[in-house]
């Protein structure tokens, strides 16, 4: 029990005692940045919100195809495919537009 205590205790220490080097790192990369005038985060936030359409799209697709072959093994189901369809797609589409607001928020 001495060693753990010991051990939590050091390995705490060694946390709070690096973290304002790492801060400091952090700041000196950002002003490296706003020198250059690159606009990493314009950047940044355009790949995310091309990935997340690009990967909505897929997935919005999948769950397409899912729903017609099922409709068509089981025709008498379509009315519980069609609305378990509807809201796989508001979650899918809710999710990329997520993305698009956290690229304005943090752009």
């Amino acid at each position: 029990m001495k060693r753990f205590l010991l051990f939590s205790v050091t390995v705490a220490a060694v946390l709070f005692a690096v973290q304002p080097a790492i801060a400091q790192e952090a700041a000196t990369h950002a002003a490296e940045a706003a020198s250059t005038g690159i606009p990493y985060g314009a950047v940044a936030g355009a790949l995310a919100m091309g990935f997340a359409a690009a990967f909505g799209a897929i997935g919005q697709g999948k769950a397409v195809v899912a729903a017609c072959e099922g409709t068509a093994r089981n025709p008498g189901a379509t009315g519980n495919i069609r609305t378990t369809l509807l809201i796989g797609l508001a979650f899918i589409e809710s999710l990329v537009l997520y993305m698009f607001a956290i690229v304005f928020v943090v752009k």
